[in-house]
């Protein structure tokens, strides 16, 4: 059963950001449009360049009301010595959840049972708590935060435009479609 659509599920966690920990729930991916990246672990190799790479966007996810969280089944005083250690991971300023428990991992369904390692699972949440757009990829491959900006862009889009769709490699300011009876076979 895919994810889309459908309403996360309620969590609380530790996590690190900007020399505290903090806790997080599920309210706080309420009431704004929300990313959660999950990673397999902190210290490995493919993960500290995507998380690097959403780093040096995050800005660009603000100026659209989006906050990013970053959640790996380790504990969130494993992303604070991470940080502390990585010059790539020293650049976060989001948030970094710990999911020791797996409990986040297997409600957004990522979760490696018999590693308890999540996936490499990026979700788009809108304000109302609701997935909109899910990514899976294989451990060894990593994912770009600038496709991701122009996911997020779009889903923003089609929630403020209803009857509007984005087409493929759409990019904001550019030309959307109206679905409808006369569009058939003409695309």
């Amino acid at each position: 059963m895919s994810l889309i659509n459908t309403e996360i599920k309620p969590f609380k966690a530790q996590a690190y950001k900007n020399g505290k920990c903090i806790e997080v729930t599920d309210a706080d991916l309420r009431g704004k449009w929300s990313v959660v990246v999950f990673y397999p672990a902190d210290f490995t190799f493919v993960c500290p360049t995507e998380l690097e790479d959403l780093a040096d966007h995050y800005e660009e996810f603000q100026k659209l009301g989006v906050e990013i969280y970053s959640v790996s089944t380790d504990t969130h005083f494993s992303h604070k010595a991470w940080h502390d250690t990585s010059p790539a991971i020293g650049k976060i300023k989001y948030t970094m959840i710990g999911d020791p428990t797996g409990q986040i991992t297997r409600n957004f369904e990522v979760m490696r049972e018999d590693q308890g390692l999540a996936d490499r699972g990026t979700f788009v949440i809108d304000p109302n708590g609701i997935i909109q757009a899910v990514e899976i990829t294989a451990e060894g491959i990593g994912r770009d935060a600038s496709d991701l900006l122009r996911k997020v862009k779009a889903a923003q889009y089609v929630a403020a435009h209803p009857g509007e769709v984005c087409p493929a490699k759409w990019k904001e300011g550019e030309k959307t479609l109206a679905p409808s009876l006369d569009l058939v076979g003409k695309i």
